[in-house]
């Protein structure tokens, strides 16, 4: 594993970018994966959203933000929603276009306090001639539950919490084809429209310094 360091002022906090054996960035690269990797960590910013085409977009499986007052929102409304997040694994895996990146997270929300860990496939696509992001894809994991009876004990098989946690993982897998439905799709749709309503962006760069983003 290498390490790819980002040097600017934009306030990138993510200096040290991890990228797989044969894989490297350039500087234009290296700063793009920097600035997204905090923004990912729920330290965004004017300066580094600046990065972004006016036109760009992020989507995920919950959303599909397209334009600068649908995806600013979005990166804003993680600090609004999790009381933790917690990057536990990242590594560059393709120096293409798009940028490839694998990325392990830890969320707890606020208020209940739940925890969630997300393992994606982040594919960063850019303008050479610009150098400005034009598209964010955060792919979830979506691989089945370790589902296997070949090695199961009798112990979990008359244990009912072993049950319960088969049943979640089966039932996660089978929710997770909703999201190629156009059901899903709807629902996507309305989240990048409601969060703008709910997450207000700073306005200056004065504003975003005093809560703390620059």
């Amino acid at each position: 594993m290498n390490e790819a360091s980002v040097s600017s002022d934009l306030g990138i906090e993510n200096t040290n970018i991890k990228t797989a054996a044969g894989v490297t960035l350039d500087e234009q690269q290296q700063t793009l994966v920097g600035s997204v990797l905090d923004l990912f960590a729920g330290r965004p910013s004017l300066k580094k959203l600046a990065l972004w085409d006016d036109n760009g977009v992020f989507e995920d499986n919950i959303t599909i933000a397209t334009g600068r007052k649908q995806f600013e929102p979005q990166w804003y409304g993680l600090q609004t929603a999790f009381a933790e997040i917690e990057r536990l694994h990242h590594e560059v895996v393709s120096a293409g276009n798009p940028i490839g990146m694998d990325l392990k997270t830890r969320y707890v929300t606020k208020g209940i306090k739940k925890e969630q860990i997300i393992a994606s496939r982040v594919n960063i696509f850019y303008d050479k001639d610009t150098g400005k992001i034009t598209k964010v894809q955060d792919k979830w994991d979506g691989e089945l539950p370790d589902s296997s009876f070949k090695n199961v004990s009798i112990e979990q098989l008359i244990d009912p919490w072993w049950w319960v946690h088969y049943g979640e993982g089966w039932a996660w897998w089978m929710w997770s084809f909703t999201w190629d439905t156009w059901w899903w799709q709807a629902m996507r749709n309305l989240n990048s429209v409601s969060v703008p309503k709910m997450v207000s962006v700073p306005k200056s760069n004065e504003e975003d310094a005093k809560r703390g983003n620059q």
